[in-house]
C-alpha cells in the first residue's frame, strides 16, 4: 500500500481560503503500479461513495481494473497528517502560489499522479467574509468576481498540484 498526499497551490486575490464544495468529485489521473500502464481518461471519485472489492470483504472509494494487466487496483481518502484523524480535504489558505496539503489517499496496485481542479469550490472573501461559488470547467485557468460587501476584486487563479509519497 502507497499513502500519497496531493498538495494544491494558487494565487489568492482578496480571499482567505479555498475548499471544494460539498459533495466533491475528485479528478485524477492513475497509473498501475503493476504493468506501468496509465489509465487513458481522466477518473474521478469521491469520498460519499463505497464500491466493493472482489473476491474481499472490503471496500474503497475507487476501484478500477486495469485494462493492460487486468488487476485490480483501488483507492481511498486517508488522513493527510498523522495529528489528524478527519480524511476531509484540507482548505488551502497558504501564501500564493505555496504547495499545500490537500487529501492523501491510500492506493493498492496504483499511483495518483495528477489531481485536476475541476468541479464547485467555495471561496471566502478576506474584507467581507462572504462565500462565493468558482465553478471551474474542465481547463479553467481562473476565476474573477467582485466583492460588493467590501468593494474589491476576488480572485482565484494560477491553480498548480503536486502528488508525493508520505
Amino acid at each position: 500500500m502507497v499513502k500519497l498526499l496531493v498538495q494544491i497551490g494558487m494565487e489568492l486575490e482578496g480571499v482567505t481560503n479555498v475548499r471544494p464544495a460539498e459533495p466533491y468529485e475528485y479528478f485524477f489521473n492513475v497509473l498501475c503500479t503493476s504493468c506501468r500502464e496509465e489509465h487513458p481518461k481522466v477518473v474521478s471519485f469521491n469520498q460519499g461513495e463505497e464500491h466493493e472489492l472482489s473476491g474481499s470483504r472490503g471496500s474503497a472509494h475507487f476501484v478500477w481494473r486495469c485494462g493492460n494487466c487486468k488487476k485490480e487496483h483501488s483507492a481511498s481518502f486517508a488522513a493527510p497528517s498523522a495529528a489528524s484523524k478527519s480524511t476531509a480535504p484540507v482548505p488551502y489558505s497558504a501564501a500564493n502560489g505555496a504547495l499545500a496539503p490537500f487529501v492523501a489517499l491510500d492506493c493498492r496496485g496504483l499511483e495518483v499522479t495528477r489531481f485536476h481542479f475541476r468541479g464547485g469550490w467555495l471561496a471566502d472573501a478576506e474584507e467581507s467574509g462572504e462565500t462565493f461559488e468558482v465553478d471551474l470547467d474542465e481547463g479553467e485557468e481562473r476565476w474573477d468576481d467582485y466583492d460588493e460587501s467590501a468593494s474589491a476584486p476576488v480572485s482565484v487563479s494560477e491553480f498548480t498540484s503536486a502528488v508525493k509519497r508520505i
